[in-house]
């Protein structure tokens, strides 16, 4: 499927940057799908207004296709918006592993109705700059792309910006993702993109968690041949958006609107520091990440939105001190959470 094929407002929204949430797994004390809680979760994000969902990715688990729940679960993400809003919404499949893999996932989220697909590179740590360029290739065959710069501490690779140039290159990449949570890093990728001639074509998303606000405010000047080009990172594709999404959403249209103000709000730039504070507590920083998933979880449990933490792997969970980091932000922050907005609908999205 070629990205030129897609729904006009579907690939409109994707261009235009939009919120979209990477989607958790919610299992019960099994450690099996909780298909209630997680259709929950689905309604919770449509109706905080996100402009779509990804699913599949990093925040789902990669884990879930060892165990075979790849399909499912993308199954009841996709039927489960279909039946709640007729607005559209740009869905995200995350395709991993080696080449066969990808393509095999890519044709499974494509005949299930999925848009485009966020292509993990972990799977090709020892591979070559030209036999990465060489996979993505391939799987652009089968799916627009959304490129996926995830940072080396779960399980990412480090690519150069020749390596973003060539990637910008493949006609059916349409976004970037830019996760490697380091600033010269994510300057890796606008150089690349820039020095491609694609920054028209394809929309960069900030999945920096650790500086959300201002990658979606700041505008960035790049020099190519000496001529200065401004772009802007146009939407986000975060797993810190998967809890307090209703305030993240608002966040999101402030930031929007500040890209044209001729001075960015100073709250808005403080309060880039305080969404960062948060972060990280749900992503574990001080224990280099090792409860992000779960931490992301024990906020959506409190509010009633997952019946526990429980991961696929029973290794992973909250690490020492991360609950009273969990606590501490909470309390510290409590006006960044959108708690009242799930408590007054969590009914309506279990029924």
């Amino acid at each position: 499927m070629h990205h030129s094929k897609m729904e006009s407002d579907v690939r409109r929204l994707i261009a235009e940057g939009t919120v979209l949430p990477a989607h958790p797994l919610a299992l019960d004390a099994n450690r099996k799908l909780d298909t209630n809680h997680q259709r929950a979760l689905t309604r919770y994000y449509i109706d905080a207004g996100a402009g779509g969902l990804a699913v599949g990715v990093h925040t789902t688990q990669f884990a879930i296709r060892d165990v075979g729940l790849y399909r499912p679960v993308l199954q009841l993400a996709a039927e489960t918006a279909a039946a709640w809003t007729e607005r559209p919404l740009a869905l995200v499949a995350g395709l991993a592993g080696p080449t066969r893999q990808a393509i095999a996932e890519a044709d499974v989220a494509r005949g299930i109705g999925y848009h485009a697909g966020l292509l993990s590179l972990a799977a090709m740590k020892s591979a070559s700059e030209d036999e990465i360029v060489a996979h993505c290739e391939a799987v652009a065959r089968e799916i627009p792309l959304v490129g996926f710069y995830l940072q080396p501490a779960v399980g990412g690779v480090l690519l150069s910006a020749n390596f973003w140039r060539r990637f910008a290159q493949i006609d059916n990449v349409i976004a970037i993702k830019i996760a490697p949570f380091n600033r010269y890093r994510t300057l890796d990728v606008l150089r690349g993109v820039c020095a491609a001639g694609a920054l028209d074509r394809i929309t960069l998303y900030t999945g920096n968690d650790d500086h959300i606000l201002l990658d979606l405010t700041l505008p960035f000047d790049l020099r190519d041949n000496g001529v200065s080009v401004r772009t802007h990172i146009r939407g986000g594709l975060l797993g810190h958006w998967s809890v307090w999404t209703a305030a993240a959403i608002k966040q999101f249209e402030r930031c929007k609107a500040a890209r044209n103000q001729p001075a960015v709000p100073a709250d808005l730039l403080a309060l880039d520091a305080r969404v960062t504070d948060c972060n990280s507590a749900f992503f574990d920083v001080a224990n280099n990440f090792h409860g992000c998933i779960a931490g992301c979880h024990e906020v959506l449990r409190r509010q009633g939105l997952m019946k526990g933490i429980w991961c696929l792997d029973p290794e992973e969970g909250l690490s020492p001190g991360q609950m009273q980091e969990i606590d501490r932000v909470c309390n510290e922050h409590a006006d960044l959470s959108d708690d009242d907005f799930v408590a007054a609908n969590l009914q309506k999205w279990l029924a």
